[in-house]
């Protein structure tokens, strides 16, 4: 087995801008909304760390442990509000890119639940967790690596 390089100590310098973006861009929707966007990304791309993390902070949220369960089947679930599963649909249209571009029933969806701006601001977030998924399982670090802790 090859030795695993870990990216965030390896060149923190370069890592740092992209923990700093998303952590603005988690700051500008609705937490809960963020957390199941991130998760959601994360099973899509299989990022074992991400999930572990983020359902952890969403179980420190307050969400149920239904409806985390139940997120890979969102469609057929009717947990969910009308914008969490335009922000689903948008997540999976973006982290699963199509040949043929993002479904317009995708894009519809979003628009009638978000406003402009909104829409900006969950892209960002969803390019984020992408990144962050990347990084991680490119380089093996799976739900066995420590997770940060929170400052005090």
């Amino acid at each position: 087995m090859t030795r695993r390089i870990n990216p965030y100590g390896q060149h923190p310098d370069l890592v740092k801008p992209l923990i700093d973006f998303a952590t603005t861009v988690q700051a500008m929707l609705e937490p809960s909304l963020m957390e199941l966007v991130k998760i959601r990304a994360s099973q899509i791309n299989a990022c074992a760390y991400c999930l572990r993390m983020h359902t952890t902070e969403a179980r420190a949220m307050g969400e149920s442990e239904e409806r985390i369960y139940m997120l890979d089947a969102w469609r057929e679930s009717g947990l969910y509000s009308e914008r969490e599963r335009a922000a689903l649909g948008w997540t999976e249209a973006l982290t699963q890119l199509s040949p043929h571009g993002v479904p317009d029933e995708a894009r519809m969806a979003l628009a009638a639940t978000f406003t402009e701006e909104e829409q900006v601001k969950l892209t960002l977030m969803i390019v984020a967790i992408n990144g962050f998924n990347r990084i991680n399982v490119g380089f093996g670090i799976t739900d066995r690596t420590p997770l940060p802790r929170k400052a005090a």
